[in-house]
């Protein structure tokens, strides 16, 4: 049965992905901790001010 509550999207349009501002995510410390598929990686700002993601 079709859920008749969910929001409706054009065919074939995607939903706008999530926005979170950088200093949200990396807090205080300029850095995240980031599990995928079992590997960690590190998102942290350089100091240019840019966002690297290391492995």
């Amino acid at each position: 049965m079709k859920d008749l509550t969910a929001p409706r999207t054009p065919t074939g349009a995607r939903p706008a992905p999530r926005m979170i501002p950088s200093e949200q995510l990396l807090g205080a410390q300029g850095q995240l901790l980031i599990e995928h598929q079992g590997e960690r990686y590190v998102l942290r700002v350089t100091r240019q001010g840019k966002l690297i993601l290391t492995k």
